[in-house]
């Protein structure tokens, strides 16, 4: 019986553990004839399959044409695995696919994928990213950066990241989440550089829990059906978190946008059923002068609008943008 005659090229997820291969990918690399990998290459793959007891052909190659040829010729009278190089071996399988166009009797030639990237993996590019940026040698103007210096920036990017949604441009709001990401993993590097004080581990570890801790309707046996019942559900976990907040109105942060806090105080009041008192202090207000006659009348959009399930913030953005967009017209 001939020996199988195949060339596989084992490719693998940078962004996995080193040794997580599928089982596939370690039955093909036990059974395989020879195994092989560039010797100029810094690979830590072939450590993991040398330290699991098998032998590896360094090779030394002047290009990807010469590769290309070894590995073939390798492949005439057995299998072989190589073992890609981590900047995915340029040139390589273009070398392959000529060679083997002019070939009479070609071996098999397969793509064995060893690890696949999960879910979220580019993430960890984008910390990777980060580290480099505020490592020595990095960018002098990210180094430089603090908590208080990135403000304004992060303040901007949510509001550009608004507008993206707004505006329904699924490129532009890719866009823009990346920005506002790039934010929380600036905030995070600051902080695993301050006397490790956090890092981005512990930003995403709060998170999780607080998902899980909130949402009892879905990990923990929790009865809550309809989103009225879900959010009834998280404002009472909220408040029990979080005991130092005794008044409805605590927690409201004082630097939000005015016509946003004003749909927030709002909104919590009549949620609290006290839909008569707001009324009646809104009507105070109106008797404070021209001025409070003002601020009265917005506050009735803001509680009308909200009757409506309306966000006014949003409702006036809309009116801003066709308003400019048409004044554009104006000579």
């Amino acid at each position: 019986m001939d020996r199988p005659r195949r060339l596989s090229l084992l490719v693998t997820s940078p962004r996995v553990a080193l040794g997580l291969l599928s089982h596939q990918a370690w039955q093909a690399v036990s059974a395989a004839d020879q195994v092989c990998a560039l010797s100029a290459a810094d690979n830590p793959l072939v450590d993991v399959v040398t330290a699991a007891g098998m032998a590896v052909e360094l090779v030394d190659a002047p290009d990807a044409g010469g590769l290309a040829a070894h590995l073939l010729d390798e492949a005439e009278t057995g299998t072989v695995i190589w073992i890609g190089s981590p900047d995915a071996d340029p040139g390589l399988s273009q070398a392959l696919a000529h060679r083997l166009a002019t070939h009479e009797d070609p071996p098999e030639l397969e793509m064995l994928i060893g690890s696949w990237d999960v879910p979220g993996s580019r993430l960890l590019d984008a910390v990777a990213v980060m580290d480099r940026l505020r490592s020595p040698g990095g960018c002098p103007w990210d180094a430089t950066q603090t908590h208080q210096s990135l403000t304004p920036y992060l303040i901007e990017e949510i509001y550009e990241c608004l507008e993206a949604i707004e505006a329904g441009d699924q490129d532009h709001i890719i866009e823009e989440l990346g920005d506002v990401l790039l934010q929380v993993l600036f905030h995070a590097r600051i902080g695993e550089e301050d006397e490790q004080t956090f890092d981005i581990d512990d930003v995403a570890a709060s998170l999780v829990d607080k998902l899980i801790r909130r949402h009892p309707h879905v990990f923990a046996g929790g009865s809550a059906s309809t989103a009225d019942e879900v959010e009834s559900s998280w404002q009472d976990l909220k408040h029990a978190e979080k005991p130092e907040r005794a008044h409805l109105l605590d927690g409201i942060p004082p630097g939000m946008p005015e016509l946003a806090r004003a749909s927030k105080i709002t909104g919590r009041l009549v949620r609290a059923g006290q839909s008569e008192w707001l009324a009646q202090a809104v009507s105070d207000t109106a008797r404070t002068g021209a001025e409070g006659e003002y601020a009265a009348r917005l506050l009735d959009i803001v509680v009308e609008a909200r009757k409506h399930a309306l966000d006014p913030s949003a409702a006036l953005r809309s009116a801003l943008r066709s308003i400019e967009a048409r004044g554009r017209d104006l000579h």
